[in-house]
């Protein structure tokens, strides 16, 4: 009898017996298996200091000013879940100062502004809370200390973004834009000797090196920052994306679109070879995505909070099985405190900001959560440092 059918197998047009077409023969066979998905979760990953110090005034001032009006101009970080949960709160996103209500306390995004944005909320009296990143404070003091000393500022970035427009505003006569190594010719240059570059402080490295380089060929005088301008937690995920994409199949960035170290982080991805998706969190993702894949890399950028990452990580184990791997590339020690304009208004309330700390999105949760669930998972160690 043939296995499966209760019934002798046919003859073939030889006569011997045993033998079927092959297509027959495919729809008889034990159907395989396929292997379960690796996933390689990169560290660091997800939210930065400034990300966790901006989330956290904004936190801040809904528990201890519940009955107060609290805006945000623009997003406080680009992330659509962030801000949406913050709307849920009550927390109102105004696109101009003229649309936050009189007396309403409004935080400046992680992202920075212009002294127009300051000068125009002091002149309505609204209690202003700067939630600016001090690494991209510490961009602005160089645009004005530049400034002041006569010299021009060729601001390497994306003109349209939040942080880029607040860091020209600090000296629009004195700044021009750069996105690309195309912009170069344009630039009018009064006195080579006087000329210095900054940049966006989430360019991608590869990016922002290419722009670099074609300045210093097209202007050999150029002066370089005192300092790296790209933060460090933009580099540190973008060098663990850079060191794990090439033995991975496919790499998945949790971001919003709107993030612009987050589309970085893609785009490095693509560049050593391996196809990248960003998604906002696990209902994006397409089941084609994971034809003949095998191992995924997993990352976030500096906006995305921790809890997505554990959500889509318990998602993808459920669908395709498998195992979790955390590979530590670095690990970062800095913590922001709250900004003075935050101290100086619950000093003004009689509240002690001594008292208060920032509490850091934690991606030490994932392993906890591995365990509750039964997955199997591992922790290497590649650090060569720590970023303090």
């Amino acid at each position: 009898m043939y296995p499966d059918s209760g019934a002798d197998p046919p003859e073939s047009s030889t006569g011997d017996r045993g033998l079927l077409p092959s297509a027959s023969f495919i729809s008889l066979a034990p159907q395989p298996v396929a292997s379960p998905m690796k996933l390689i979760l990169a560290n660091p990953r997800g939210f930065c200091a400034g990300v966790n110090m901006a989330i956290a005034v904004v936190d801040e001032l809904l528990e201890l000013f519940p009955d107060e009006t609290i805006c945000v101009y623009h997003e406080i970080v680009h992330n659509r879940h962030v801000v949406d949960r913050f709307r849920e709160q009550g927390v109102v996103f105004v696109e101009s100062i003229e649309d936050a209500p009189d007396g309403a306390v409004v935080v400046f995004s992680a992202h920075g502004v212009s002294p127009a944005i300051r000068e125009e909320a002091a002149d309505r009296k609204l209690v202003a809370i700067d939630a600016t990143c001090p690494l991209v404070t510490k961009v602005h003091a160089e645009a004005i200390r530049y400034a002041k000393r006569g010299w021009q500022i060729v601001l390497v970035g994306h003109a349209d973004h939040q942080e880029v427009i607040g860091t020209r505003g600090e000296a629009p006569d004195s700044i021009q834009i750069v996105e690309t190594p195309a912009d170069i010719p344009d630039l009018r240059i009064d006195d080579p000797e006087k000329l210095v570059y900054l940049t966006q402080t989430t360019l991608s490295t590869d990016d922002a090196n290419v722009v670099i380089n074609a300045l210093k060929e097209a202007i050999p005088t150029i002066k370089a920052p005192p300092s790296e301008d790209i933060c460090y937690a933009t580099t540190n995920r973008q060098n663990a994306v850079r060191a794990i994409a090439p033995d991975c199949d496919l790499v998945l960035v949790v971001g919003s679109r709107n993030s612009s170290n987050s589309v970085r982080l893609t785009e490095i991805s693509q560049n050593v070879g391996t196809p990248a998706r960003l998604l906002d969190d696990k209902s994006e993702i397409v089941d084609g995505w994971f034809d003949g894949v095998e191992t995924v890399l997993i990352t976030a950028g500096a906006s995305a909070p921790e809890d997505l990452v554990n959500d889509l990580v318990l998602h993808l184990i459920e669908a395709h099985g498998g195992e979790v791997e955390q590979r530590d590339i670095d690990r970062e020690t800095i913590v922001f405190g709250l900004p003075g304009s935050l101290k100086q208004l619950m000093r003004s309330r009689g509240i002690d900001p001594g008292e208060r700390t920032i509490t850091v999105d934690g991606a030490g949760d994932l392993d906890r959560l591995l365990d509750e669930h039964g997955i199997p998972h591992r922790t290497i160690d590649l650090t060569i440092g720590a970023s303090e």
